[in-house]
């Protein structure tokens, strides 16, 4: 099933889209709700992101092949994390798909995409064991943990290089009944690709995850965890457009603009 969340008549709603049609949900998805009678023409409506998460979690480095191909740029050796590490993102950064990236003036040309996937967590959880970990799962998104690596590496914390207005696209809907095992996440910049990965090929699973965090933390329906990303990100560009494919959710696609 794909939910979506959009604007029309001035009001914003959840909705279900079944092909080019969307139908109003009084509720939530991962609470009680109901299908109303009221539909839509997809192209009618304004998609938004898909939630405001609650907490919004993200993983630390995540994928074998970023740690190595980023040590060498720095001539560095790899250093792998020894358990799933957890960070947190602002949801003041969030943006829908279609929705511009903003560029700051005084941003460096280190300007990078992050091709995230994202759960999306419908479930109440504390100590959840790995192997039920997937339960609490609603379904599954996509990010774009956009990043100014210079800011990233000069701040004390990461509240300019990840948490800038804009940085973090996420969209353009979720997808329940999925395998992330089974996915690829494809990265194009201006139509050109330039990453192409295994979405499922982590140092540490989605189940790690949620079985370490909740150890210390209770998650809630609505919390997101963005989940990292592979690959040496190239520098984006305003007047370019990021487009992060993720097999079996869709394209999340934003223009790049300089600040005025």
């Amino acid at each position: 099933m794909i939910w979506c969340r959009f604007e029309a008549g001035g009001r914003v709603h959840f909705g279900i889209l079944e092909g080019d049609s969307v139908t109003e949900v009084d509720g939530s998805p991962w609470g009680d709700h109901s299908r109303t009678h009221i539909q839509h023409k997809l192209g009618a409506v304004k998609l938004l992101a898909p939630l405001v998460p609650g907490t919004f979690y993200c993983a630390g480095v995540n994928y074998r092949t970023h740690v190595i191909k980023m040590a060498a740029k720095r001539d560095a050796t790899p250093q792998f994390p020894e358990a799933a590490d957890i960070g947190y993102r602002s949801p003041n950064a969030i943006i829908a798909s279609g929705e511009a990236i903003v560029k700051p003036k005084d941003a460096g040309p280190e300007f990078q995409y992050e091709a995230e996937l994202v759960a999306v967590i419908g479930k109440t959880g504390k100590h959840v064991p790995k192997e039920k970990a997937l339960e609490h799962v609603f379904g599954w998104t996509i990010g774009n943990d956009v990043s100014e690596r210079a800011w990233q590496r000069g701040d004390r914390t990461m509240w300019r290089g990840k948490d800038t207005d804009t940085f973090k696209p996420m969209g353009p809907w979720i997808v329940t009944g999925l395998d992330y095992r089974q996915m690829r996440t494809i990265v194009r910049l201006d139509g050109k690709e330039v990453e192409n990965f295994a979405t499922g090929d982590m140092i540490f699973s989605v189940e790690d995850f949620i079985e370490r965090m909740t150890k210390y933390v209770t998650i809630h329906p609505g919390d997101v965890i963005w989940m990292g990303t592979d690959g040496v990100p190239e520098n984006m560009r305003p007047g370019q457009t990021c487009e992060i494919e993720i097999t079996g959710i869709g394209k999340l696609t934003n223009p790049i603009v300089l600040e005025k």
